[in-house]
């Protein structure tokens, strides 16, 4: 599978700009003026009671795909968990390797190490958007992933199923390239899924913010967990 052309794989950027001021503001743009505004100053931080809701499901080697600055691969490292990020942004993994992490300037959609073996594997942070085609995106994560591997995929807060051309946009007047986006609100994102083979696993909020888990395959329905959901299996090492 072709990668889809990214915005952000260039050392001068608004998204670069951002990553390392660790500060907005950053917006993606529609073509109709439609602002999105991105949380750069959340992403810089360190991984907050939402995260680590997330991270502490994890099992085995971790797959943060599209890792930006790199809080969930440090945070994994800090709890001595195996994790690699991956992100096409030169700032973004300078950023997460100096955060302690492991991180490599790639796209998921170009040779990764470890395919097929990979544990759990994220999509945070509205990454389900990347390249404008979830259901190509989850195609290739079948790839990745383990038989039994899970992913752990964000959704839009808004019951929202749009893919549309966006740029990012400092807000002064700096923008970047269009490229293709997507917004998969839960309910959209259930129903992607399912209909590309996945089995949905589990469904929880943490601060407002929606998860789901996602195995390759199909089952009868998922698990609902209520906000901040407890339970949480405990974090292992890959074989």
């Amino acid at each position: 599978m072709s990668a889809p052309a990214l915005p952000w794989c260039t050392e001068r950027d608004p998204y670069a700009d951002a990553l390392r001021a660790g500060r907005g503001p950053l917006f993606l743009r529609r073509p109709d003026g439609w602002l999105l505004p991105l949380e750069v100053e959340r992403w810089c931080a360190r991984a907050d009671q939402a995260d680590m809701s997330v991270l502490q499901r994890c099992t085995g080697a971790v797959l943060d795909i599209g890792c930006g600055p790199g809080r969930l691969v440090a945070a994994l490292a800090g709890l001595g968990v195996p994790a690699l990020g991956v992100d096409t942004s030169p700032a973004a993994v300078s950023r997460t390797r100096a955060a302690g992490g492991a991180a490599l300037q790639r796209s998921v959609f170009d040779p990764l190490p470890g395919e097929g073996r990979w544990q759990s594997a994220l999509l945070l942070d509205g990454n389900i958007g990347i390249g404008g085609d979830p259901s190509g995106l989850l195609a290739r994560i079948r790839e990745l992933l383990a038989p039994e591997g899970l992913l752990y995929v964000e959704a839009s807060p808004a019951e929202v199923e749009e893919r549309t051309e966006v740029w990012l946009d400092d807000g002064t007047g700096g923008q970047g390239p269009v490229f293709l986006w997507a917004r998969l609100g839960r309910e959209a994102l259930r129903g992607s899924a399912v209909a590309a083979g996945w089995t949905v696993v589990e469904e929880w909020q943490c601060l407002g913010r929606p998860f789901v888990s996602l195995r390759p395959g199909r089952t009868s329905g998922p698990s609902r967990m209520p906000e901040g959901g407890s339970a949480r299996p405990a974090l292992l090492t890959s074989p």
